[in-house]
């Protein structure tokens, strides 16, 4: 049996109504993804309009996508770099006080490389309150990144992030504890460091 890309079909997935995901796009890429800076008390209304769930305080820079806001969850003051792209086929969890850098790419969904035609693989992503994602970085489908973890510059990461740790590399792997002053960590599972 050979890849067979002509046999894929997306299966049960269903992303909503086909005049919602329509209208979507537009508002997407004409107010998300421009470089215009809109407000960003107006792209919190116009996502909650689509059916997110966003907190106080959101900080959505230009050129940012969103696939399907119905799917999203932000919490309160969150920032949200330029570039950003949250391709969101499954749902995808931002905590307070959460950090996505320019051009990091939240992907919940792959496809099953072992079937012949490539179906779907999704999973949820949860990024816990204070977590850091860094500029260029990846997280991948499945992954819940945990409370004040950070995932640096151009990291992959494809597995839990522990809390308050220091991920880098591709793959991603813990390099140090997360120190902030004022704060005193403790390190339950010291193996992932």
């Amino acid at each position: 049996m050979t890849t067979n890309l002509a046999a894929f079909n997306t299966g049960s997935y269903y992303a909503g109504p086909k005049w919602k995901v329509l209208l979507w796009y537009f508002c997407n890429y004409y107010i998300f993804n421009s470089a215009f800076p809109w407000p960003y008390g107006f792209k919190s209304k116009l996502l909650k309009l689509f059916g997110a769930r966003v907190g106080k305080g959101l900080v959505i820079k230009t050129k940012v996508r969103i696939k399907y806001p119905w799917l999203l969850t932000i919490g309160d003051h969150c920032w949200i770099g330029e570039s950003v792209w949250i391709d969101n086929l499954a749902a995808v969890t931002l905590g307070d006080h959460v950090c996505l850098s320019q051009g990091a790419l939240l992907l919940t969904g792959n496809h099953d490389y072992k079937q012949p035609d490539f179906p779907y693989r999704l999973g949820p992503i949860h990024i816990e309150n204070g977590a850091w994602i860094g500029a260029m970085a990846v997280v991948c489908a499945g992954v819940t990144c945990g409370s004040h973890a950070v995932l640096t510059v151009n990291s992959v990461v494809s597995k839990e992030m522990e809390p308050w740790l220091i991920y880098s590399g591709n793959p991603a792997v813990a390099v140090r504890k997360r120190e902030m002053k004022g704060h005193t960590v403790t390190i339950l599972n010291t193996a992932a460091i």
